[in-house]
């Protein structure tokens, strides 16, 4: 069976020239004369018998054999990236570092405990921790800038793994005016009251963490802000019911008693960015999250029961 006529070089260079937007850029992208780019472009169609591009004005266009063939192209570069990145792996054995994306409402105490596990069989490897928000953690996935992430959100082309659901709860000072209505809240007495939301990190699919839509709000980058604005009896928030845990059963935050339907919930994944290649250190990282994740689930209050938990702190 022949080898192929066409380099990967060449195919890399046709992609320069069309994401660069023409001969001259390209070279300067790549460091190399546009001579060199001009007749490697030419010396590909040549190969591949048919044109790929032509001038239109200043500007190098595809045609549409050039635009079915380049997207062929690109899948072919990140597959040849991914042997080199599979064989440097094998090489070294064990990584030097290892990138995890979390979102911020997974519980800390989680994260703790498998680090706790993971350090002493890291040998040296450093750990670079990023907390998202919202679309955050996935999207440093599609950005490739972490090995593994925690997101509530799978991107596609990604497998995640189930890790947990989490619940929210709505959440306000006990002398809030909301806690003296004597009655189930709609979704109408929430917009009348100033509503904490936590900003989501992502860039490309920003939205903001459980907001009603009214002009009565507040917006915060963290959850720790969210929760310490509440505490002081500014406004409500939705907050992870592990998070408002403890201060609900030191009656210093009380749950809103809302109409059925305006209940929030929603789950996490692990996600690697590429289990083939993911080296040692991430998968046993991967393993310790899964198994530390298990055990906390186990010890966890429902809401109903923190309800209880809550009232029993007022008598």
């Amino acid at each position: 069976m022949r080898g192929p006529r066409v380099t990967l070089e060449q195919w890399r260079t046709l992609q320069a020239v069309v994401d660069h937007g023409g001969y001259a850029q390209a070279a300067e992208a790549l460091h190399k004369s546009q001579s060199s780019i001009s007749y490697t472009v030419a010396k590909l169609q040549e190969q591949i018998g048919m044109e790929l591009l032509h001038i239109e004005g200043r500007k190098a266009v595809l045609t549409s054999a050039g635009e079915a063939l380049l997207q062929r192209s690109r899948h072919l570069i990140e597959h040849a990236i991914e042997i080199e990145q599979v064989a440097a792996s094998l090489e070294q054995g064990w990584e030097a570092q290892v990138a995890l994306a979390t979102d911020a409402i997974f519980p800390k105490t989680i994260l703790i405990d498998a680090f706790k596990q993971f350090f002493p069989e890291s040998r040296g490897c450093k750990m670079l921790m990023r907390e998202e928000v919202l679309s955050g953690a996935a999207e440093v996935l599609l950005e490739k800038k972490v090995d593994l992430s925690i997101t509530p959100w799978v991107p596609p082309g990604f497998m995640g793994e189930k890790l947990m659901n989490i619940d929210f709860v709505a959440v306000a000072h006990p002398d809030h005016a909301l806690h003296k209505l004597g009655r189930k809240i709609s979704s109408n007495d929430l917009t009348q009251h100033l509503h904490v939301v936590i900003k989501d990190s992502g860039v490309k699919q920003s939205r903001d963490s459980g907001w009603l839509g009214s002009d009565l709000r507040w917006t915060v980058t963290n959850l720790e802000s969210a929760r310490q604005l509440v505490l002081e009896g500014l406004g409500f928030s939705w907050i992870p019911l592990h998070e408002a845990c403890e201060y609900i059963q030191k009656g210093q935050l009380l749950p809103l008693d809302l109409e059925e339907n305006y209940q929030k919930n929603g789950s996490l994944y692990l996600v690697f960015a590429n289990k083939s290649i993911a080296g040692p250190a991430t998968q046993l990282l991967a393993s310790y999250i899964k198994t530390c994740t298990q055990a906390y689930i186990k010890q966890q209050l429902s809401l109903d029961e923190l309800r209880v938990s809550s009232l029993n702190t007022e008598d």
